[in-house]
Protein backbone atom coordinates (compact mmCIF):
# COMPACT_ATOMS: atom_id res chain seq x y z
CA UNK A 1 0.00 0.00 0.00
CA UNK A 2 2.61 2.35 1.15
CA UNK A 3 4.10 2.35 -2.31
CA UNK A 4 1.51 3.98 -4.17
CA UNK A 5 1.56 7.40 -3.60
CA UNK A 6 2.81 9.56 -0.87
CA UNK A 7 -0.38 10.76 0.26
CA UNK A 8 -1.45 6.74 1.07
CA UNK A 9 2.02 7.21 3.30
CA UNK A 10 0.37 9.80 4.91
CA UNK A 11 -2.56 7.91 5.64
CA UNK A 12 -0.30 4.86 6.52
CA UNK A 13 1.21 7.36 9.22
CA UNK A 14 -1.72 9.41 10.46
CA UNK A 15 -3.07 5.73 10.92
CA UNK A 16 -0.23 5.43 13.70
CA UNK A 17 1.63 2.36 12.15
CA UNK A 18 5.06 3.81 12.19
CA UNK A 19 5.65 2.77 15.64
CA UNK A 20 4.05 -0.71 15.15
CA UNK A 21 6.38 -1.02 12.13
CA UNK A 22 9.60 -0.21 14.43
CA UNK A 23 8.46 -2.64 17.28
CA UNK A 24 8.44 -5.42 14.30
CA UNK A 25 11.80 -4.69 13.37
CA UNK A 26 12.36 -5.80 17.29
CA UNK A 27 11.11 -9.45 16.57
CA UNK A 28 12.59 -12.19 16.15
CA UNK A 29 11.09 -13.15 12.74
CA UNK A 30 13.13 -12.81 9.76
CA UNK A 31 10.13 -12.12 7.66
CA UNK A 32 8.54 -9.76 9.91
CA UNK A 33 11.24 -7.75 9.86
CA UNK A 34 11.85 -7.91 6.13
CA UNK A 35 8.29 -6.57 5.49
CA UNK A 36 8.85 -4.04 8.29
CA UNK A 37 11.86 -2.37 7.01
CA UNK A 38 11.15 -2.42 3.52
CA UNK A 39 7.28 -0.58 4.62
CA UNK A 40 9.44 1.62 6.39
CA UNK A 41 11.69 2.28 3.64
CA UNK A 42 8.26 2.70 1.00
CA UNK A 43 7.00 5.35 3.85
CA UNK A 44 10.85 7.59 4.09
CA UNK A 45 11.04 7.90 0.37
CA UNK A 46 8.18 10.53 -0.39
CA UNK A 47 9.50 13.45 1.74
CA UNK A 48 11.81 14.64 4.79
CA UNK A 49 8.41 14.68 6.37
CA UNK A 50 7.67 11.47 6.61
CA UNK A 51 11.79 10.55 6.61
CA UNK A 52 11.40 12.37 9.85
CA UNK A 53 8.26 9.95 11.62
CA UNK A 54 10.13 7.21 10.69
CA UNK A 55 13.19 8.70 12.22
CA UNK A 56 11.30 10.13 15.25
CA UNK A 57 9.48 6.36 16.09
CA UNK A 58 13.15 5.47 16.57
CA UNK A 59 14.01 3.38 13.34
CA UNK A 60 17.57 4.24 12.79
CA UNK A 61 19.00 2.67 15.63
CA UNK A 62 17.35 -0.67 15.26
CA UNK A 63 17.77 -0.70 11.47
CA UNK A 64 21.70 0.23 12.11
CA UNK A 65 21.76 -2.97 14.35
CA UNK A 66 21.56 -5.33 11.39
CA UNK A 67 23.27 -4.21 9.29
CA UNK A 68 25.75 -6.92 9.09
CA UNK A 69 22.90 -9.73 9.62
CA UNK A 70 23.44 -13.34 7.72
CA UNK A 71 19.74 -12.77 5.74
CA UNK A 72 20.30 -10.83 2.50
CA UNK A 73 16.83 -9.50 1.75
CA UNK A 74 16.70 -8.02 5.46
CA UNK A 75 19.86 -5.95 4.38
CA UNK A 76 19.04 -5.13 0.68
CA UNK A 77 15.55 -3.56 3.24
CA UNK A 78 17.43 -2.03 5.74
CA UNK A 79 20.16 -0.03 3.18
CA UNK A 80 17.36 0.89 0.84
CA UNK A 81 15.65 1.83 4.25
CA UNK A 82 18.71 4.21 5.37
CA UNK A 83 18.80 5.27 2.03
CA UNK A 84 15.48 6.58 1.73
CA UNK A 85 15.89 8.31 5.48
CA UNK A 86 19.12 10.19 4.57
CA UNK A 87 18.48 11.04 0.90
CA UNK A 88 16.66 14.42 1.98
CA UNK A 89 18.43 16.11 4.12
CA UNK A 90 22.06 17.20 5.82
CA UNK A 91 20.17 16.39 8.97
CA UNK A 92 18.54 13.23 8.06
CA UNK A 93 21.60 12.21 6.76
CA UNK A 94 23.78 13.12 9.90
CA UNK A 95 21.38 11.11 12.12
CA UNK A 96 22.40 8.12 10.29
CA UNK A 97 25.60 8.47 10.48
CA UNK A 98 25.64 9.03 13.73
CA UNK A 99 24.15 5.55 14.35
CA UNK A 100 28.08 4.32 13.87
CA UNK A 101 27.16 1.69 11.05
CA UNK A 102 30.78 2.93 9.59
CA UNK A 103 32.91 1.72 8.77
CA UNK A 104 30.88 -1.80 9.55
CA UNK A 105 28.68 -1.22 6.74
CA UNK A 106 31.65 -0.99 4.02
CA UNK A 107 32.18 -4.82 4.42
CA UNK A 108 28.40 -4.90 2.63
CA UNK A 109 30.01 -3.86 -0.22
CA UNK A 110 31.47 -7.09 -0.93
CA UNK A 111 28.20 -8.82 0.14
CA UNK A 112 27.53 -11.76 -2.69
CA UNK A 113 24.23 -10.84 -2.80
CA UNK A 114 23.80 -7.83 -6.09
CA UNK A 115 21.42 -5.85 -3.99
CA UNK A 116 22.37 -5.87 -0.59
CA UNK A 117 25.63 -4.39 -2.08
CA UNK A 118 23.90 -1.37 -4.60
CA UNK A 119 21.71 -0.66 -1.79
CA UNK A 120 24.92 -0.21 0.82
CA UNK A 121 26.56 2.05 -2.23
CA UNK A 122 23.25 3.83 -2.44
CA UNK A 123 23.14 5.13 1.01
CA UNK A 124 26.82 6.17 1.03
CA UNK A 125 26.15 8.14 -2.16
CA UNK A 126 23.22 9.60 -0.46
CA UNK A 127 25.08 10.30 2.40
CA UNK A 128 28.49 11.92 0.57
CA UNK A 129 26.54 14.56 -1.70
CA UNK A 130 25.40 17.07 0.90
CA UNK A 131 27.86 18.01 2.35
CA UNK A 132 31.86 18.45 2.33
CA UNK A 133 31.95 17.34 6.00
CA UNK A 134 29.59 14.10 5.78
CA UNK A 135 31.20 13.29 2.50
CA UNK A 136 35.27 13.67 4.54
CA UNK A 137 33.56 11.51 7.19
CA UNK A 138 33.06 9.02 5.33
CA UNK A 139 36.23 9.27 3.67
CA UNK A 140 37.76 9.23 7.19
CA UNK A 141 36.37 6.01 7.47
CA UNK A 142 37.53 4.46 4.82
CA UNK A 143 34.67 5.07 2.54
CA UNK A 144 36.44 6.35 -0.63
CA UNK A 145 39.10 3.20 -0.84
CA UNK A 146 35.77 0.71 -0.35
CA UNK A 147 33.89 2.10 -2.93
CA UNK A 148 36.89 2.48 -5.59
CA UNK A 149 37.12 -1.45 -5.19
CA UNK A 150 33.41 -1.26 -5.26
CA UNK A 151 33.45 0.09 -9.00
CA UNK A 152 36.60 -1.93 -9.49
CA UNK A 153 34.32 -5.36 -9.01
CA UNK A 154 30.97 -3.99 -10.10
CA UNK A 155 29.05 -3.58 -13.25
CA UNK A 156 26.18 -1.79 -15.04
CA UNK A 157 23.23 -0.23 -12.96
CA UNK A 158 25.24 -2.12 -9.64
CA UNK A 159 28.18 0.03 -10.62
CA UNK A 160 26.28 3.34 -10.73
CA UNK A 161 26.05 4.59 -7.24
CA UNK A 162 29.49 3.43 -6.39
CA UNK A 163 30.59 5.90 -9.76
CA UNK A 164 28.24 8.53 -8.48
CA UNK A 165 29.56 8.65 -4.78
CA UNK A 166 33.18 8.97 -6.07
CA UNK A 167 31.59 12.45 -8.10
CA UNK A 168 29.89 13.63 -4.98
CA UNK A 169 32.74 13.32 -3.11
CA UNK A 170 35.12 15.28 -5.50
CA UNK A 171 32.90 17.80 -6.02
CA UNK A 172 32.65 19.55 -2.77
CA UNK A 173 36.51 20.19 -2.42
CA UNK A 174 40.11 19.82 -3.71
CA UNK A 175 41.06 17.86 -0.70
CA UNK A 176 38.37 15.79 -1.09
CA UNK A 177 38.71 15.15 -4.92
CA UNK A 178 42.90 14.37 -3.91
CA UNK A 179 41.34 11.65 -1.62
CA UNK A 180 39.65 10.15 -4.56
CA UNK A 181 43.23 10.07 -6.75
CA UNK A 182 44.57 9.23 -3.81
CA UNK A 183 42.60 6.18 -3.56
CA UNK A 184 43.04 5.26 -7.62
CA UNK A 185 39.86 6.62 -7.98
CA UNK A 186 40.05 7.80 -11.64
CA UNK A 187 41.73 4.64 -13.25
CA UNK A 188 38.38 2.78 -11.58
CA UNK A 189 36.41 5.61 -13.65
CA UNK A 190 38.35 5.52 -16.67
CA UNK A 191 37.64 1.80 -16.89
CA UNK A 192 34.60 1.75 -16.49
CA UNK A 193 33.94 4.54 -19.11
CA UNK A 194 35.43 2.14 -21.44
CA UNK A 195 34.22 -1.18 -19.87
CA UNK A 196 29.92 0.18 -19.81
CA UNK A 197 27.90 0.45 -22.98
CA UNK A 198 24.75 2.16 -21.36
CA UNK A 199 24.18 6.04 -21.93
CA UNK A 200 23.19 6.76 -18.52
CA UNK A 201 26.19 4.83 -16.55
CA UNK A 202 28.91 6.69 -19.14
CA UNK A 203 27.23 10.09 -18.69
CA UNK A 204 27.09 9.89 -14.72
CA UNK A 205 31.23 8.58 -15.20
CA UNK A 206 31.88 11.43 -17.78
CA UNK A 207 30.21 14.11 -14.48
CA UNK A 208 32.07 12.31 -12.07
CA UNK A 209 35.99 12.28 -13.60
CA UNK A 210 34.73 16.09 -14.67
CA UNK A 211 35.02 16.54 -11.11
CA UNK A 212 37.55 15.11 -10.20
CA UNK A 213 39.25 17.39 -12.53
CA UNK A 214 37.68 20.38 -12.58
CA UNK A 215 39.78 22.21 -9.41
CA UNK A 216 43.29 22.87 -10.08
CA UNK A 217 46.08 21.94 -12.57
CA UNK A 218 47.04 19.02 -10.44
CA UNK A 219 43.32 17.71 -10.75
CA UNK A 220 43.69 17.85 -13.91
CA UNK A 221 46.62 16.74 -15.16
CA UNK A 222 45.72 13.28 -12.86
CA UNK A 223 42.56 13.25 -14.85
CA UNK A 224 43.96 13.62 -18.47
CA UNK A 225 46.82 11.44 -18.14
CA UNK A 226 44.25 8.43 -17.68
CA UNK A 227 43.85 9.07 -21.44
CA UNK A 228 39.94 10.05 -20.45
CA UNK A 229 40.17 13.19 -22.79
CA UNK A 230 40.27 11.37 -26.06
CA UNK A 231 37.45 9.18 -25.10
CA UNK A 232 35.47 12.44 -23.39
CA UNK A 233 35.65 13.73 -27.01
CA UNK A 234 34.38 10.78 -29.03
CA UNK A 235 30.97 10.09 -26.80
CA UNK A 236 30.78 13.79 -27.33
CA UNK A 237 31.15 14.03 -30.92
CA UNK A 238 29.13 10.94 -31.29
CA UNK A 239 26.15 11.86 -32.52
CA UNK A 240 24.23 8.12 -31.98
CA UNK A 241 23.97 8.54 -28.20
CA UNK A 242 22.01 10.84 -25.50
CA UNK A 243 21.92 14.46 -25.43
CA UNK A 244 22.58 13.96 -21.67
CA UNK A 245 25.83 12.14 -22.25
CA UNK A 246 26.79 14.49 -25.04
CA UNK A 247 26.46 17.36 -22.64
CA UNK A 248 27.99 15.75 -19.56
CA UNK A 249 30.92 14.69 -22.11
CA UNK A 250 31.45 18.27 -23.08
CA UNK A 251 31.26 19.60 -19.56
CA UNK A 252 33.38 17.06 -18.23
CA UNK A 253 35.75 18.01 -21.34
CA UNK A 254 35.67 21.76 -20.41
CA UNK A 255 35.89 21.27 -16.76
CA UNK A 256 39.33 19.40 -17.41
CA UNK A 257 40.73 21.39 -20.32
CA UNK A 258 40.23 25.10 -18.30
CA UNK A 259 42.56 23.84 -15.61
CA UNK A 260 44.59 21.15 -17.86
CA UNK A 261 48.37 22.90 -18.21
CA UNK A 262 50.19 19.71 -18.92
CA UNK A 263 50.54 19.98 -22.50
CA UNK A 264 51.59 16.47 -23.98
CA UNK A 265 48.10 15.25 -22.73
CA UNK A 266 46.00 18.28 -24.80
CA UNK A 267 48.19 17.81 -28.34
CA UNK A 268 46.43 14.32 -29.70
CA UNK A 269 43.49 17.16 -29.16
CA UNK A 270 44.74 19.55 -31.66
CA UNK A 271 44.31 17.51 -34.31
CA UNK A 272 40.38 15.82 -33.07
CA UNK A 273 38.61 18.51 -31.25
CA UNK A 274 35.67 19.88 -32.80
CA UNK A 275 35.64 23.65 -33.27
CA UNK A 276 33.54 24.56 -29.85
CA UNK A 277 35.79 22.07 -27.87
CA UNK A 278 39.03 23.51 -29.83
CA UNK A 279 38.66 26.75 -28.37
CA UNK A 280 39.37 25.42 -24.84
CA UNK A 281 42.78 23.21 -25.95
CA UNK A 282 44.19 26.00 -28.02
CA UNK A 283 43.65 28.53 -24.77
CA UNK A 284 45.68 26.05 -22.05
CA UNK A 285 48.68 26.11 -25.14
CA UNK A 286 48.31 30.07 -25.04
CA UNK A 287 48.49 30.44 -21.39
CA UNK A 288 51.60 27.81 -21.13
CA UNK A 289 53.80 28.62 -24.31
CA UNK A 290 54.94 32.17 -23.16
CA UNK A 291 56.34 30.94 -20.35
CA UNK A 292 58.36 27.67 -21.39
CA UNK A 293 60.83 27.71 -23.88
CA UNK A 294 61.05 23.81 -23.38
CA UNK A 295 57.58 23.70 -24.34
CA UNK A 296 57.67 26.09 -27.24
CA UNK A 297 60.98 24.00 -29.03
CA UNK A 298 58.33 20.31 -28.46
CA UNK A 299 55.49 21.93 -30.15
CA UNK A 300 57.41 22.77 -33.34
CA UNK A 301 59.05 19.27 -33.22
CA UNK A 302 55.81 17.64 -32.52
CA UNK A 303 53.58 19.20 -35.57
CA UNK A 304 51.31 20.99 -32.97
CA UNK A 305 52.46 24.83 -34.67
CA UNK A 306 51.99 23.57 -37.89
CA UNK A 307 48.24 21.68 -36.80
CA UNK A 308 47.36 25.81 -35.29
CA UNK A 309 47.93 27.39 -38.68
CA UNK A 310 45.75 25.35 -40.46
CA UNK A 311 42.94 25.86 -37.82
CA UNK A 312 40.57 28.15 -39.42
CA UNK A 313 39.01 31.38 -37.34
CA UNK A 314 37.33 34.64 -37.30
CA UNK A 315 39.20 37.41 -37.15
CA UNK A 316 38.67 38.89 -33.56
CA UNK A 317 37.49 35.68 -31.71
CA UNK A 318 38.63 33.97 -28.79
CA UNK A 319 40.08 31.67 -30.71
CA UNK A 320 41.53 33.65 -33.03
CA UNK A 321 42.87 35.82 -29.89
CA UNK A 322 45.02 32.43 -28.68
CA UNK A 323 46.43 31.72 -32.08
CA UNK A 324 48.00 35.24 -32.01
CA UNK A 325 49.29 35.05 -28.59
CA UNK A 326 50.47 31.63 -29.82
CA UNK A 327 52.13 33.25 -33.06
CA UNK A 328 53.60 35.48 -30.78
CA UNK A 329 55.92 33.17 -29.04
CA UNK A 330 57.64 32.16 -32.34
CA UNK A 331 59.88 34.04 -34.92
CA UNK A 332 58.25 35.23 -37.63
CA UNK A 333 59.64 32.97 -40.20
CA UNK A 334 58.80 29.99 -38.40
CA UNK A 335 55.23 30.99 -38.16
CA UNK A 336 55.30 31.36 -41.50
CA UNK A 337 57.21 28.15 -42.91
CA UNK A 338 54.52 26.18 -40.88
CA UNK A 339 51.42 28.04 -42.76
CA UNK A 340 49.43 26.10 -45.08
CA UNK A 341 50.70 26.98 -48.64
CA UNK A 342 54.47 27.83 -47.61
CA UNK A 343 55.84 25.02 -49.48
CA UNK A 344 54.36 25.54 -52.44
CA UNK A 345 55.47 29.42 -52.58
CA UNK A 346 58.72 28.16 -51.75
CA UNK A 347 58.93 26.21 -54.97
CA UNK A 348 57.41 28.89 -56.62
CA UNK A 349 60.31 31.00 -55.53
CA UNK A 350 62.60 28.32 -56.56
CA UNK A 351 60.98 28.25 -59.94
CA UNK A 352 61.40 31.59 -60.51
CA UNK A 353 64.50 31.85 -59.19
CA UNK A 354 65.89 29.71 -62.24
CA UNK A 355 63.71 31.42 -64.70
CA UNK A 356 66.14 34.87 -64.08
CA UNK A 357 69.23 32.98 -64.28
Amino acid sequence: METNNKKLSQHVVDAGSVPLLVLCLQEPEIALKRVAASALSDIAKHSPELAQTVVDAGAIAHLAQMILNPDAQLKRQIFSALSQIAKHSVDLAEMVVEAEIFPAAFACLNDSDEYVKKNCATLIREIVKHTPELAQMIVNAGGVAAVVDYVATTRGNVRLPGIMMLGYTAAHTESLAMAVIVSKGINQLSIALNEEAEDHILAATAWALGQIGRHTPEHAKAVAVANVLPKLLQLYMRTDLSEDLQTKSKKALKNILQKCVYLPVLEPLLHEASPNILKHVVAQFSKVLPHDPKARRLFVTSGGLKKIQEIKTEEGSPLAEYINTINSCFPEEVVKYYSPGYADELLERVENHGTRA
